[in-house]
């Protein structure tokens, strides 16, 4: 995992392809694209705009994916993000499906919350297991976009 702000320079070079992805967020009109699929590069590189709510955390099951990384950029609202690495010992509540990129679990050891802001952005691998759109207590609005990267281009 790693955290970021679209206007903060990370102190350590990422993959081409990860910081192309950045570069792309920080100059996009976010306020005015439409919800919906935004393509990137094939089914290599990929954003989907989200307008949704969010929801405490025993609404949701946390979840993972193995073809592909996620870059989670808030544009407006306050998001709590739970995260923790997959140990492999965390009861699986739906299996990866054939065509479908996502398992969820039924709980999850040691998850800490991470919270976005706009503007911030939180990259998750593989072996990051995450729970996103929560919030503390009370839901709000939220507009992200969710960049996803084929792990085959890093």
């Amino acid at each position: 995992m790693i955290l970021g702000h679209i206007h903060t320079q990370l102190p350590f070079a990422l993959p081409e392809v990860l910081q192309k992805s950045l570069d792309f967020l920080s100059h996009l009109d976010l306020q005015i694209l439409s919800p919906g699929k935004i393509e990137i590069d094939g089914d290599k590189v990929f954003a989907e705009v989200v307008d949704t709510t969010t929801h405490l955390k025993e609404e949701s099951k946390p979840e993972s994916h193995q073809k592909y990384i996620d870059i989670h950029y808030l544009v407006s609202g306050k998001e709590y993000i739970g995260t923790v690495i997959d140990t492999k010992d965390n009861p699986i509540y739906k299996a990866f499906a054939p065509g479908k990129d996502i398992q969820f679990y039924e709980y999850v050891k040691h998850e800490t919350f991470v919270e976005l802001f706009p503007g911030s952005y939180v990259i998750l691998f593989p072996q990051d297991i995450h729970r996103p759109c929560c919030c503390l207590t009370e839901p709000v609005s939220i507009r992200k976009i969710i960049v996803k990267i084929a792990v085959s281009e890093i």
